[in-house]
């Protein structure tokens, strides 16, 4: 499976705006399905894959892929394998591709985020490892 992260775009041959039947169709009934309704009347299909290290929320009436949650450490973005870098090389990455403005907070629970609102795209670090990328259209 491609696990390129194409930012704006999807992860590999997952693409953003793609059903919920066309992603089944690619890879396979997930291990969890969750709908979630919010109170603007608003649904979420969330799909885990549990083995590829891969959550994927699908919004709308007719539910279409809008964010991806990584844990999959053999993605790649940039052709780099960024879970191997730490918070430095991953900024010093996003930055070389034209990706500068950024902003970090720390998490309630503990976990850090760097968020990069130009390429919809946050890293999720714990004691400096980078444990989840959320990738959003």
């Amino acid at each position: 499976m491609d696990l390129t992260i194409k930012l704006k775009e999807g992860l590999g041959d997952i693409k953003f705006g793609m059903p919920v039947e066309e992603i089944v169709k690619m890879l396979g009934t997930a291990d969890e399905v969750e709908n979630i309704d919010n109170a603007a009347d608003e649904s979420t299909t969330v799909l885990r894959y549990n083995d590829l290290g891969l959550t994927l929320f699908c919004e709308g009436e007719n539910p279409t892929l809008a964010c991806i949650d990584i844990a999959n450490e053999e993605c790649t973005l940039f052709g780099e394998a960024i879970f191997d870098m730490n918070e430095r090389d991953l900024v010093a990455l996003m930055v070389k591709n034209d990706i500068t403005e950024q902003d970090v907070d720390e998490e309630d629970w503990g976990e850090r985020r760097i968020t990069f609102n130009e390429g919809n795209i946050d890293f999720y670090f714990d004691n400096g490892e980078l444990i989840s990328i959320i990738l959003g259209a």
